[in-house]
């Protein structure tokens, strides 16, 4: 196991933001993992673990600990197992496994469920990031939920040093929340994610984006549904395209939030209209709230797409992305700090017209 020094940690984010990191490791094993993690441990530094750092702003000053890079890889797959009890006439084969390691790219997993012909993630296409961090965010878009997909999430658990799996029901899903990032944060590293899938199943499409994009009674394939989606997270600048300025950025910078009747009513009282609303998902906790668009709070509160504030502005494509300009200096691009300067200018204006305190969605390292 390599430990670097003084490693830079801004080319493994998607902001291009941050400084180095004390010490850095990549982990290709489980056997490596618990390894680093005792290698801080004895020496008594701050662990943070690193998966695609797409959801990720990372400090001015770096990270004065050990950055564990998880490199785990490999995908495989297999027909479910039949219910106990279950009829014999039952297919089998309607169900599939997949188990796919950390470190693999999310996007590159979702093209080849498509291709196998499996339903259940093909509106995340286009996320970018490794398959380690979706059960940690409950990754979410375009009228999925990795939620409803997970079987069984893979973990070392970093107190009682052993792996540890947990069924999807043990993991606390939520809007963008599990008990991976709220009641357990920092206890357990995701090393495999085990996904449930429909081979032949038919596409999602409870997104109007989608609905708009097929002529009614039109009954397209998942491949479609996924090019579709990219072509729509392209417009939105939600896409890593290679050279796009409006990709050097974490995606959505905000969580939409999730309101009940009072608050919907006093948001709708400081605006000119009805704000628009959707379904704030399964759950007591949700009974009686619905979900408003964190983008058409910051437009009504007055922001524009591309707002700028020194070399951090508002995407030019959505309002919800923050983006790091290219203009700064020689190193290009805005400083953490003035993410965060923009982001707090941000959410003071809409507490102020609406009364909602908007919650930042990427992870915060070294901060």
């Amino acid at each position: 196991m390599l430990i670097e020094e003084n490693k830079p940690l801004a080319p493994f984010t998607t902001f291009g933001i941050g400084g180095p990191a004390r010490w850095f490791v990549e982990a290709a094993s489980e056997e490596e993992i618990a390894e680093a993690a005792a290698w801080a441990g004895e020496r008594r530094v701050a662990l943070f673990v690193l998966g695609g750092g797409s959801n990720l702003l990372v400090s001015d000053a770096g990270f004065d600990g050990l950055v564990l890079r998880v490199a785990l890889r490999g995908i495989t797959s297999a027909d479910a197992p039949g219910e106990p009890g279950a009829p014999e006439t039952t297919n089998q084969t309607e169900q599939r496994i997949y188990q796919v390691a950390a470190g693999e790219d999310w996007d590159h997993f979702v093209e080849r469920t498509v291709q196998d012909g499996c339903a259940g993630v093909e509106c995340l296409a286009g996320i970018p990031g490794t398959v380690g961090g979706t059960p940690v965010q409950n990754v979410g878009a375009y009228g999925q939920e990795v939620a409803s997909a997970i079987e069984r999430v893979r973990t070392f658990d970093m107190q009682e040093h052993k792996t540890k799996e947990f069924d999807a029901s043990e993991c606390g899903f939520a809007y963008r929340r599990s008990r991976f990032n709220s009641a357990d944060r920092g206890r357990y590293i995701v090393t495999r994610v085990d996904y449930r899938l429909t081979f032949g199943g038919a596409p999602t499409l409870r997104y109007a984006d989608l609905q708009r994009a097929f002529a009614d009674g039109e009954q397209p394939s998942l491949a479609e549904v996924a090019a579709q989606v990219r072509r729509v997270r392209q417009a939105k600048g939600m896409l890593i395209v290679e050279g796009d300025p409006d990709c050097r950025s974490a995606g959505s910078f905000f969580k939409n939030p999730v309101v009940d009747e009072e608050q919907l009513r006093q948001i709708a009282a400081a605006s000119d209209h009805a704000p628009p609303r959707f379904p704030a998902g399964p759950g007591a906790e949700n009974l009686g709230r619905v979900k408003v668009p964190a983008a058409w709070l910051i437009e009504q509160a007055g922001f524009t797409k591309g707002y700028r504030l020194g070399a951090a502005a508002i995407s030019t494509r959505h309002t919800l992305a923050l983006v790091s300009l290219g203009d700064r200096d020689e190193r290009g691009g805005a400083s953490a700090a003035e993410i965060l300067a923009l982001a707090s200018q941000i959410t003071a204006a809409v507490e102020e017209r609406f009364g909602i305190q908007l919650e930042m969605e990427p992870v915060m390292m070294g901060f």
